[in-house]
């Protein structure tokens, strides 16, 4: 029989170091006898120390212990759980700073995957970083050895939720009440058995999804109902998947965001995705529309379009926009979008983007201007087939730089076109996420 090889034993040590840059997780880097480490809490340019807190044949990782030489761009964190909450990894960093890493990282993604660079890069667009996020997945544990439910994100890098009484980024109308819905899951006989609370802001409501596993007694019941009541959130709960959940309180419900540019009104259901940042997105909508360079009289495919977030701006400013979404939920709140609005130049279809296109209706013509916003995976199915649609101008709308300085590598040495221009966008202030747009030109 194998004998199971032992982890090595940690140093109980502090170990001194200098942070060389900032990995792609928001963690100070690091090389200790040529080893890469990773340091939460550390930032470029600092001395500091460290204990390890793992060891892997690839890089080791460890926490902050004592800083030597603080960077110019630490602050002090605003948020009493930062320390221990996995929601946010830079909240040490200032906000200008933060963004500008966001844009190196961008850049240094685009030259070292995809082999290219941009012609200009676009200023990035900022909002608040406080109170921004309108979506959000908290989870729930009743920790018996503590003897109450927390009720937050995972704490940093391991699985247990964290142990928070607010949340600075959240919307207030829940982020200040975070240890209110511990407290409420805690008085609940089914505490055990609520699993997480999906959190979704619209511009006149604030609504609150319980995953319950079981179903809720009526004294539970009654208990949500009150607390509804008292701070005028919507409940809903979920005792199955997305298609099981039921309005508890009040008897109705609707959740909208307004893009007030294009004079719309768009409706959502709470478990739809949307974009977190409502401030970056209408930002986002403004600056995609200009880079598309609409005259009035294109033909636009607008692929990953949702429920319509980009399609309905566009359709405002173009002859025709055809939206391709591959789930048929989304589809169709983004035709009754379309109708509640009076859009009446767009067409929708269902279709798996994860796929080879060929073959598809939407890929039958050609298209004067392409808008893609894909998912963390990015679009290597269709890409390849980008070019062969005609269109002059492609937007490129990213949340993860790996996927789209791939994908316009493609685009760039394979389909004909140059990046003329490629920015970042704050849509997660304090986190590591990089969020970005590019424009692909072809022609002259």
């Amino acid at each position: 029989m194998a004998r199971r090889r032992r982890k090595p034993k940690l140093p109980n040590y502090p170990v001194r170091a200098s942070i060389e840059s900032l990995s792609h997780d928001g963690r100070g880097v690091t090389h200790i006898d040529g080893k890469a480490v990773f340091v939460d809490g550390a930032l470029p340019g600092e001395e500091i120390s460290f204990f390890y807190t793992a060891r892997s044949r690839r890089y080791d990782e460890g926490r902050l212990c004592e800083i030597f030489s603080p960077s110019a761009d630490r602050v002090e964190p605003r948020c009493a759980h930062f320390d221990i909450c996995g929601g946010c990894s830079l909240q040490h960093m200032a906000a200008d700073k933060q963004i500008l890493s966001r844009q190196q990282t961008l850049l240094d993604n685009l030259q070292r995957i995809g082999k290219v660079a941009p012609a200009r890069v676009l200023e990035p667009l900022t909002g608040p970083v406080w109170g921004y996020r309108h979506k959000a997945r908290l989870g729930v544990k009743h920790v018996i050895k503590k003897g109450r439910v927390l009720v937050g994100f995972r704490e940093k890098r391991k699985p247990y939720v964290a142990d928070i009484e607010r949340c600075e980024v959240l919307h207030p109308s829940v982020g200040e009440r975070i240890g209110e819905l511990a407290q409420l899951v805690q008085g609940m006989q089914a505490r055990a058995r609520i699993a997480q609370i999906e959190v979704a802001v619209g511009d006149q409501a604030t609504v609150l999804v319980f995953r319950n596993l079981d179903p809720l007694s009526q004294a539970d019941t009654d208990q949500l109902v009150s607390y509804a009541r008292q701070t005028g959130l919507h409940i809903y709960l979920q005792p199955g998947g997305a298609a099981s959940i039921e309005l508890l309180w009040p008897q109705r419900s609707a959740l909208a965001y307004c893009l007030p540019q294009f004079e719309l009104e768009l409706c959502f259901l709470p478990l739809d995705f949307t974009q977190v940042n409502p401030f970056i997105n209408q930002l986002m909508i403004r600056q995609a529309l200009e880079l598309l360079e609409l005259q009035g009289n294109e033909r636009v495919l607008d692929l990953f379009c949702g429920l319509g977030n980009f399609t309905l701006p566009i359709s405002r400013g173009s002859a025709q926009v055809t939206g391709v979404e591959g789930e048929a939920g989304l589809v169709q709140r983004a035709t009754d979008n379309a109708a509640g609005n009076g859009v009446e130049n767009v067409t929708f279809y269902v279709g798996d983007l994860s796929q080879d296109p060929v073959g598809q209706p939407w890929m039958q013509r050609k298209y004067d201007r392409i808008l893609i916003d894909p998912p963390r995976s990015g679009a290597q199915e269709l890409v390849p087939h980008l070019g062969s649609l005609d269109a002059r101008r492609v937007v490129y709308v990213s949340c993860h730089p790996g996927s789209l300085a791939r994908d316009a590598g493609v685009l760039v040495n394979e389909q004909g076109y140059r990046l003329e221009a490629a920015g970042v966008m704050d849509m997660f202030p304090h986190t590591a996420h990089v969020e970005s747009m590019a424009l692909f030109v072809k022609g002259p």
